[in-house]
């Protein structure tokens, strides 16, 4: 039976920083809503453990071409990550309802 490559997940101090201000913005509204989309985040950037190629690269203009994965959560949140040998590095946590120009600069 073929054993199934495990990676390992890093994610950058800026992920987390935008993953917390996500949280605590839904958390001015309903902390119940803030909690589920933690948790649903958490889940999603912990299975990327395993084929984390299974998600698409993002192409945009003014990012390398097949630099960062995307995988949409929870319709509204963009996870953008790099796969650097066994490693997989989580970079930005977006919210797709705000603007994310800042990410092309």
């Amino acid at each position: 039976m073929e054993k199934k490559v495990q990676y390992k997940v890093v994610v950058s101090d800026r992920a987390r920083q935008m993953l917390a201000g996500h949280v605590r913005f839904l958390a001015q509204r309903s902390p119940t809503a803030a909690r589920k989309v933690k948790n649903d985040l958490m889940d999603a950037i912990r299975s990327l453990h395993q084929m984390p190629e299974r998600f698409p690269f993002l192409e945009a203009e003014f990012i390398p071409p097949n630099k960062y994965h995307k995988m949409f959560v929870e319709k509204w949140y963009l996870i953008l990550y790099q796969i650097k040998g066994q490693t997989v590095f989580v970079d930005y946590i977006v919210d797709c309802r705000q603007d994310y120009g800042w990410l092309v600069r």
